[in-house]
This record gives structure tokens, C-alpha cells and sequence, in this order.
């Protein structure tokens, strides 16, 4: 039997130089990490692993303890961003599906410390929100301690561990973290009917995460028999299942299920996924992976970037050199999508940003579709895997066309102040 112990006593596990692994997002132990700065006058070079903390964790955000704990992650939240300054913090390069592999193919975790469900009657408890790399990580570890709470989900698929497989229970009792959801804007609306009117009934969809996705969700009501393939779970799906538009009547694989890695959204997504046998729950490996989402027909991959350039190279986790979020599942749902018997992939971007002029200190409009990516740009969709790029003005169709003709459909769709200027650009380049 799995031992119930205390959070202090959980926290007196913890060993110099422990390679710890955090459950991901809703998923992460969030007491044991709300209180891991308090050992740090006891450990030395402590790491820990994560991916979308949605918390400001003392040991990962305050500088005094940085040389004590160093945090490395898969997927940077804004808390990481502004913490980056620290010195402590590091990102790990990776394409979703292979993340967890990868990373134990490196390093062995020593301690896993995620969240789940009490155990039920047969001794088994649901790792609830996220099986991204949980229940991998959890074989791997050397230690297993599992906050247990009765408010999270209980969710079906392939999250259910077995307490003789966990060393150590803390019992809490906090809500599930939550996401809230985002207002689309005027722009978001436009982007996402342009991308509704190309979603034919019967497609099966993956979105990800903002204003944007939450759109192009609002936009897809009127649809009929989509089914759901897509690493994240949002609170745009649950409401498309309850209106209808969603009956995963129509998929190829794992059909009347909807499938995810993880679900992050609001109280009411959490209550819908509870005990729901509609939502199937599964490895991130096998989730995200390319061949498997291409078994899917139909299959819409629908995510957002920072930068394209005129060659259609993405770059959506970092801005030049700054580190901004991370790859995610974004290579992953893009090429798989494109793999699938009549799939679409779709990147999406408003076409200017307003950033502040480092040299005048105001800030100012640019084109956020530019020449050549900013020097140090982390290239997370190469422009070989590029299928539709789409902006407030219009979408551009990519798959099989030359240099020249992307530079013509990327302008096209460019904020109209700025293509006589990327033309130009395109000129001196040569790409036209």
C-alpha cells in the first residue's frame, strides 16, 4: 500500500542534487511546490522539470534561491519568461510527443511530483488532467508522490496508476487549477471564420491555446459530426460537444472518443470531463505522434506563431533570441495533419504587433510577416511543413508552391501598410 505522509514529511524526501519531475500544468503538485523554497537552506543544486507551471513558484521565480534550485522546462508560462533574467532557468528543446522520452533518455528523474484523484474502490487513481509524460514519468522515478485531492476530475483513457505503484500520498484540498477563457477580439473573429469556412462537416480538429483557437471554436457551431483528435482539451470543445457540432461520429480512429493528452481550461470543462467516458485520455507519445494523428481523415491542425517569413518559416516560441513559450505540440499536429487522407494544417498570426522601440523607448506597429526571421529565432515549423498560413487579411495557401509564389500569397495577406516594403525586401533578398 502506498504511504500517506505529510507535506512536511514529503518535503524531507527531497535530496541534493534530486532530478525532480513535475506534473504539467493542472497536473503539478501545486502545495508541494508552493512550499519545495522552504528546504533550501538543507539542499544544494536541486532540479526540477516542468512544463506550463501556472503558478509563480517561490523556488523558480525569487533570485535568492537561485543557486539552489534550477529549474528546466518544457514550455515556458509567463512566470518562467520574467524569472529567466535569474540565471536558473532553462529551456528544454522538443517536440511534444517525444518530450517525456526524450528527457529520460537523458536524465533519470529521481522524484515525480504531480496530482491525482483518491484512489478508488480497486485501488486505482486518476492522474486527471494530464498524461502529457506523467504516467511515464511516474515508471521511471525512483519516487512517486502524488498529491491526492477530491476535487479533481476523474478521467477514463490511460491515466489510471495503481497505488502499490505510488511510494508516498499527501492529501490536499485545492480547486483545479483553472485557465479562463479568452475574449476573442475583432481580429480573432476574422481569422477564425476564415478558417471555420475551410472545416468541412465530419472533419475531426485539433486547437490549441488563446483568443484565436478560442475563435475559430466559436465560428464552428453550425458544423456538423466533428470529431476531436488534439493534445489539448479546452473549454471551446466542450462547449462545440454540447451544442452539437461535435459527435466524433465521423472519425477513423477511436471513434464516438474524443482524444487528448491533457485538458486545461475552466471549472466547467473540468465538471464535463468528469467520469465522462466521451473522453478518452491518453499518452502524449501516442497522441501527438505524427503517424498516429495521420490515421485520423480529416484531420485540421490549428495553431498560432509569432514570425513568418517570406519562405514560410515559423518561428513560435521565441522572438529572436528571447525565449517565449516553447515547440509544444505545434511540429507534431502541423505535419500530422498533413499526413491524414484529406488533412489541412493552419498557422495563424495577426499580421502586425506593437512592440516598443528599444532605441527611442515608444512603441511602435511592425509586420509581424517579415523578410527573414530576427536573428536567433528558434524555427518551430520549418517552411517545408507549412500548408496554410492565415491573418486578419486572408489566408494563404503554401502546400507544394515555389519561394516566389510565397512571397506573393504571404504579402497578400500581410497588413497592407507593409507589403510595398516586404516586396522591396523580397527584391534586395532575392527571393523574387
Amino acid at each position: 500500500m502506498a504511504k500517506i505522509i505529510t507535506m512536511d514529511e514529503a518535503l524531507k524526501k527531497i535530496k541534493n542534487h534530486d532530478h525532480i519531475i513535475s506534473g504539467m500544468a493542472a497536473a503539478e503538485g501545486r502545495e508541494f511546490f508552493s512550499r519545495l523554497h522552504e528546504i533550501a537552506d538543507r539542499v544544494n543544486e536541486v532540479h526540477i522539470d516542468n512544463c506550463l507551471p501556472l503558478k509563480g513558484y517561490d523556488f523558480m521565480t525569487n533570485d535568492q534561491y537561485v543557486n539552489t534550485f534550477n529549474v528546466n522546462s518544457w514550455f515556458f508560462s509567463g512566470d518562467l519568461r520574467k524569472a529567466f533574467k535569474n540565471g536558473n532557468i532553462a529551456y528544454i528543446p522538443n517536440h511534444l510527443h517525444f518530450a517525456g522520452v526524450k528527457r529520460a533518455q537523458h536524465i533519470a528523474p529521481d522524484v515525480y511530483v504531480g496530482n491525482a484523484t483518491p484512489p478508488d474502490k480497486h485501488g486505482f487513481v486518476s492522474l486527471s488532467t494530464c498524461n502529457v509524460y506523467e504516467k511515464l514519468m511516474i515508471e521511471k522515478a525512483k519516487t512517486v508522490i502524488l498529491e491526492i485531492n477530491p476535487n479533481l476530475p476523474r478521467t477514463h483513457g490511460d491515466v489510471e496508476v495503481h497505488e502499490s505503484d505510488v511510494d508516498y500520498f499527501v492529501k490536499v484540498d485545492y480547486e483545479t487549477p483553472v485557465l479562463p477563457d479568452m475574449e476573442p477580439n475583432e481580429k480573432d473573429e476574422k481569422i477564425g471564420q476564415a478558417i471555420a469556412d475551410m472545416i468541412h462537416d465530419g472533419d475531426t480538429i485539433q486547437l490549441g491555446i488563446g483568443g484565436i483557437p478560442n475563435a475559430v471554436a466559436n465560428a464552428l457551431h453550425d458544423k456538423k459530426d466533428l470529431g476531436v483528435h488534439t493534445e489539448m482539451l479546452t473549454t471551446g470543445f466542450m462547449k462545440l460537444f454540447r451544442s452539437g457540432a461535435i459527435t466524433n461520429k465521423k472519425k477513423t480512429l477511436h471513434k464516438g472518443k474524443m482524444v487528448c493528452a491533457f485538458a486545461l481550461g475552466t471549472k466547467e470543462l473540468y465538471e464535463f470531463i468528469d467520469d465522462n467516458p466521451a473522453v478518452m485520455m491518453l499518452d502524449g507519445n501516442y497522441v501527438n505522434d505524427p503517424y498516429v494523428i495521420g490515421l485520423n481523415d480529416n484531420q485540421v491542425s490549428i495553431n498560432t506563431t509569432i514570425e513568418v517569413d517570406l519562405t514560410g518559416q515559423c518561428a513560435s516560441e521565441s522572438i529572436g533570441t528571447k525565449h517565449f513559450s516553447g515547440t509544444g505540440g505545434q511540429t507534431d499536429t502541423a505535419t500530422g495533419a498533413q499526413r491524414a487522407k484529406n488533412g489541412r494544417s493552419f498557422i495563424t498570426l495577426y499580421s502586425t504587433a506593437n512592440v516598443k522601440n528599444p532605441e527611442t523607448g515608444k512603441r511602435e506597429e511592425i509586420s509581424k510577416i517579415v523578410p527573414t526571421l530576427r536573428p536567433g529565432a528558434g524555427v518551430t515549423l520549418s517552411r517545408n511543413d507549412v500548408d496554410y498560413v492565415v491573418t486578419e487579411y486572408g489566408v494563404a495557401a503554401l502546400r507544394g508552391t515555389t519561394v516566389k509564389e510565397r512571397v506573393e500569397r504571404l504579402i497578400a495577406i500581410a497588413h497592407p501598410k507593409f507589403r510595398d516594403e516586404l516586396l522591396e525586401k523580397a527584391k534586395e533578398i532575392g527571393y523574387i
